[in-house]
């Protein structure tokens, strides 16, 4: 059960958690879902969003954690919680370099570099990209979230590359419509663990969230009634060995999907410390190999994994546009080393 030790903190079958909603249904409300009561009660609250609410059980109603299926009374009191504290998340103008490579009346894209987080959120409230393109951009698309503002899609805090900002609210429709109906085209190159069978391949698998771990995602069995429906296809660019730097092509875009997927087939990105590409995989008898490995972790602290291209129909006239980011210094410095260890490998192997 719920034990309120702070204003708006609980605890809660022994973890924290935080009001962000309180709400008493009224003597006269019709018995309702309610992911449907929800919705209708609170701004920028979707069906979707307060399903995966109940799913982690940050519904509650009557101090009682429910599914998103319960039925509403008269005088429940419900509470909408989550498991870091409710705050306001203006978003501020921040003078924060960043790299534009485009931009006109309808969009912005942005070559993100590494380390930098794509909006505000728990933890990061500031430093971000939305935070630098206020202060750059005169004006970003309103959206349902003022914390996001003209944001069609993101990439992870650590995986850098191209990303499309809107600048106006057809822009911004224009553009989400697109990526939801799967008419993008979005390319990535990473470097994964192992020599990967096949020269070209496609993965597929449910990706949600881990049944162990609610912040990392997992794959599971297309069969089975859980996660959303995923698939990654891959070519191979080029082989080190022990590692194998690829070029992904997304059909869908789920929450670290090319992360998960590499993962579950057995080949982690390289220095992913979440899916277990951190460690010194692919052992060698060859000259220093672990120091080698861990000089390269120490050369590019983050998974390598670089949004390369984007491709999508313009919302000004509806053509299709392209647009092409280089790897950043760290990955490209990676991979040139790569290259020579291999060549000395191979060298010291025909003596």
């Amino acid at each position: 059960m719920i034990e309120k030790s702070l204003d708006n903190q609980f605890q809660y079958d022994g973890e924290t958690v935080y009001e962000h909603h309180k709400l008493v249904v009224d003597d006269h409300q019709l018995i309702m879902r309610i992911d449907k009561f929800l919705t209708n009660q609170i701004a920028n609250m979707t069906r979707n969003k307060v399903q995966k609410l109940a799913e982690h059980n940050f519904i509650l109603v009557n101090n009682v954690a429910v599914k998103s299926s319960y039925k509403v009374k008269p005088k429940d009191v419900i509470l909408v919680t989550q498991d870091f504290p409710k705050r306001d998340n203006t978003l501020v103008a921040e003078n924060i370099p960043i790299s534009v490579l485009y931009e006109d009346d309808y969009l912005v894209i942005v070559n993100k570099e590494p380390g930098m987080v794509v909006h505000p959120s728990y933890g990061h409230y500031k430093g971000t990209l939305l935070n630098a393109l206020k202060f750059h951009i005169n004006k970003l698309a309103e959206s349902g979230d003022d914390n996001r503002p003209g944001l069609v899609h993101r990439i992870d805090k650590n995986t850098s590359g191209i990303i499309v900002v809107a600048k106006t609210s057809e822009a911004l429709v224009h553009l989400q419509k697109q990526f939801f109906d799967r008419i993008t085209s979005r390319r990535y190159q990473a470097l994964v663990w192992g020599d990967l069978d096949q020269d070209q391949g496609t993965i597929k698998g449910n990706i949600g969230r881990s049944l162990k771990n609610r912040k990392v995602m997992d794959v599971f069995p297309e069969n089975e009634d859980y996660g959303r429906h995923a698939v990654t296809h891959y070519n191979v660019l080029e082989r080190f060995g022990y590692l194998t730097l690829i070029e992904c092509k997304l059909e869908t875009g789920r929450t670290h999907q090319i992360r998960a997927h590499f993962k579950y087939i057995g080949h982690p990105l390289f220095n992913d410390e979440v899916y277990g590409g951190d460690r010194v995989l692919r052992g060698t008898t060859f000259s220093k190999y672990k120091q080698f490995v861990q000089n390269c972790f120490k050369r590019m602290p983050r998974h390598a994994l670089h949004a390369k291209s984007l491709g999508f129909h313009h919302p000004k006239n509806n053509e299709w546009v392209q647009f092409d980011s280089e790897l950043p210094e760290d990955f490209s410095e990676i991979l040139e080393r790569w290259r020579n260890y291999t060549q000395q490998r191979l060298l010291k192997e025909r003596e």
